[in-house]
């Protein structure tokens, strides 16, 4: 801040001139864990004070609440499938005014360039996006990824300013080796905040995890892991995306067990954004939270100051004289329904504007990404013996676990039964024929398939379906349109979504693509998928290696648990 600006706030403060004073708030103050009932006085951007004002532009809140703008303390805004300025829009609408972005997935297809892009597409957005470095980009080398990022890439994107720390560590086995390369990763990051990714780490690994740097984590399914972790003085990110959605049983020990929430935040990771529009954001976690026995107040801080402190923002995160003036105004700290957003001093109205530009286009590649060997039916044959090693889905969880199950064969060939799907990965980034293919429990697709380009985090085509002739239309339809999800029934297309930026996105309307998942949506249902959780982020993870227990990479069949795979490429052959 200059001093000439510096000057006016001081002077403003002190004669109470305001540009807008919100009046009768009930505020929370997140220092004092108090509701004060107040009005709030800012200066052009900026809070000057908590107290009794007028102005000349007064806005009444008539009781409501004000609270310091949400924060999402880890996102991958690509996993939204609109661009920035899109998820800007809807996310503010819910009372998210900070992001913590994690831009690998497009890493992952496009290297630094597409990191690049995504931060100079956010750039002049109303959402404060501050972007993490990947740092696993590939996640780890049991998958074909796009492009790659060396630490020499990361040390540039440092000096070029996109970055406000390391992104989750997902290859903890390269730590524990003390692989050169991810020694100079972390070496770079010394001293700024490093995301973790650990599920069930326990034990000597944790405390080695934990030594090397990694500070945060959201991948934990149990109250013991989550205070094991929290004990080693983690930061815990408590998630709710469109499949991840299972603490309600951690949040009711937090408060059962009146735990501090201080280092405690939310996160949503990875969320479509027609959960957002229906369900919320952060808001929706923090309801989540109350109804389980947080209180309010613990769970605005865990929802606000709590990543502003823990990621370096030190200007939001709270409602004082110094701090940007992004509030948010809530009917009631029970359903946290948003009545207004402040963003710098300005009340926040969603512009009416058409899709975003295709500002990506500066690249053309980012809309020539799917490319694939040539395919046959026949591609997608399974050799197993008469016992299968299976894929079983835990639903609400992103964890799998392994199991065996007896099928029918003929010739050493897998013939399909009810119970069970078939799911191929195939590298699509330099068309290398890299495939694989398994069976899964737990999806319940019958008379069809459906087939999406995003595959986390390597993004290869992942297709699951009962059929070989449908698996192979869905894939094929996804080549046409640039990348998304495809569904397709009885031999035809049922429903498309085009994500035709990296594969991952599209500058369509948020309308129209709303509308388009919902039409796979309906398809998926119409097809027998069940459970809780949303069936194409569902099936983006299975080709996750680093998320117990097991998953289908291009290469082959991958026990996390064991760190070993289980076979490569179609199954085993009989010789």
């Amino acid at each position: 801040m200059n001093e000439d600006r510096l000057s006016h706030i001081i002077k403003a403060a002190l004669s109470g001139d305001s540009t807008l004073v919100v009046k009768n708030a009930n505020v929370v103050n997140v220092f004092t864990k108090e509701i004060m009932h107040a009005d709030v006085a800012v200066y052009d951007d900026t809070i000057i004070g908590v107290g009794s004002f007028s102005g000349k532009n007064e806005y009444d809140a008539h009781g409501a609440y004000l609270c310091p703008g949400f924060i999402d303390a880890h996102v991958h805004i690509e996993s939204s499938m609109v661009t920035p300025a899109s998820f800007s829009d809807i996310v503010l609408e819910h009372g998210t005014c900070a992001v913590i972005a994690d831009p690998h997935e497009i890493a992952n297809v496009f290297g630094a360039a597409g990191v690049r892009a995504m931060r100079s597409l956010s750039d002049g957005v109303p959402l404060d996006v501050r972007f993490m470095t990947p740092s696993c980009v590939p996640a780890t080398k049991l998958e074909t990824s796009g492009a790659s990022l060396s630490a020499e890439d990361m040390a540039q994107l440092i000096a070029q300013g996109v970055t406000a720390g390391l992104g989750e560590v997902m290859d903890f086995g390269a730590v524990a080796r003390c692989e050169p390369d991810m020694l100079k990763k972390l070496s770079l990051f010394d001293g700024k905040i490093v995301d973790g990714h650990a599920p069930m780490m326990s034990g000597l690994m944790l405390n080695a995890y934990r030594a090397a740097g990694p500070a945060t984590d959201h991948e934990f399914s149990t109250f013991g892991e989550f205070i094991e972790k929290l004990r080693a003085g983690m930061y815990m990110l408590l998630r709710v995306g469109s499949a991840a959605n299972d603490i309600g049983a951690i949040l009711t020990r937090i408060a059962r067990d009146k735990l501090p929430t201080d280092r405690l935040m939310f996160c949503t990771d990875d969320k479509h954004i027609e959960h957002i529009m229906r369900e919320g954001h952060i808001n929706a976690i923090a309801r989540l939270a109350v109804k389980c026995g947080i209180s309010p107040v613990d769970a605005v801080c865990m929802a606000s100051c709590n990543a502003a402190r823990a990621y370096g923002i030190n200007d939001m995160g709270a409602i004082a004289p110094g701090y940007r003036a992004t509030m948010v105004l809530f009917d009631d700290l029970e359903e946290f329904s948003v009545r207004d957003v402040f963003v710098s001093g300005k009340p926040y109205k969603r512009p009416a504007h058409a899709a975003a530009p295709r500002c990506f286009a500066e690249i053309p590649q980012f809309y020539d990404s799917v490319r694939y060997a040539p395919l046959t039916a026949e591609s997608f044959s399974l050799f197993t013996d008469e016992y299968a090693d299976v894929i079983k889905l835990k639903d609400g969880t992103l964890v799998t676990e392994l199991v065996k199950r007896r099928v029918n064969t003929e010739n050493g060939v897998y013939m399909p039964t009810a119970r069970l799907n078939k799911l191929a990965v195939i590298e699509r980034h330099r068309a290398t024929g890299s495939m694989s293919v398994a069976l899964v429990e737990g999806f319940g697709l019958a008379g069809g398939a459906i087939a999406s380009s995003v595959g986390h985090d390597s993004h290869n085509i992942i297709v699951v379906g009962d059929n070989d002739s449908d698996m192979l239309a869905a894939v094929d339809a996804l080549k046409t349109c640039g990348g998304g999800y495809c569904a397709v029934r009885g031999g035809k297309t049922a429903a498309i979504l085009a994500l035709p930026i990296a594969g991952l996105m599209t500058d369509a309307p948020i309308s129209q693509v709303i509308q388009r998942q919902h039409e796979l949506l309906n398809a998926a249902k119409l097809m027998g998928a069940y459970g809780a959780s949303d069936p194409l982020i569902t099936l983006s993870f299975l080709a996750l290696p680093v998320i117990p227990r097991v998953r289908l990479t291009d290469i082959g069949l991958f026990d996390a648990a064991e760190q070993r795979f289980i076979y490569v490429g179609n199954g085993r052959k009989k010789q």
